[in-house]
């Protein structure tokens, strides 16, 4: 990834993950009836509950670039969020977190992963789309309309 290095976020680092995570669904405001589900979640809370991955610049400020949340099911590896800061985004990180959680998925013994996202954000379902993700439900949640999606992945050799 040259620029950026991907390391597991620790309890400090809950405020440059909250922060990245406002500022990549920042442009959702106020074209959504509500804020995005991570736009709300206790950052603290989900660092320490979840496998949270923070992508930091390698360019001298080790800012937080970049967020993946990976929460493992009985059946499937649950992508809960991934966020990239504007600034960085259109560089091919957030095909990068996604295909990082496949393999993730993979070496936890899953053969699926999935996720949600509200039906309005469009450039994310798409980008969802292009790496192998496919709708398979469609249901209001706390108020959103919500894309669930998931990919099946192939099965590690025995």
């Amino acid at each position: 990834m040259g620029e950026v290095k991907l390391r597991r976020a620790e309890p400090a680092d809950a405020d440059a993950v909250a922060a990245c995570v406002q500022h990549a669904y920042a442009r959702y405001e106020g074209q959504l009836a509500r804020p995005p589900k991570p736009a709300l979640a206790d950052y603290t809370a989900v660092v320490q509950s979840t496998l949270t991955w923070l992508l930091e610049s390698t360019l001298g400020d080790n800012e937080c670039v970049g967020v993946l949340v990976l929460v493992p099911q009985v059946d499937h590896l649950l992508l809960d969020n991934v966020a990239v800061e504007p600034a960085w985004q259109g560089r091919g990180l957030g095909k990068r977190l996604l295909e990082f959680a496949e393999g993730e998925a993979k070496r936890l013994g899953f053969s699926e992963v999935r996720l949600y996202t509200n039906a309005l954000m469009t450039e994310n379902r798409a980008l969802y789309a292009r790496v192998g993700y496919v709708e398979y439900e469609r249901r209001d949640v706390d108020g959103r309309d919500t894309v669930f999606m998931r990919k099946r992945l192939s099965s590690p050799p025995a």
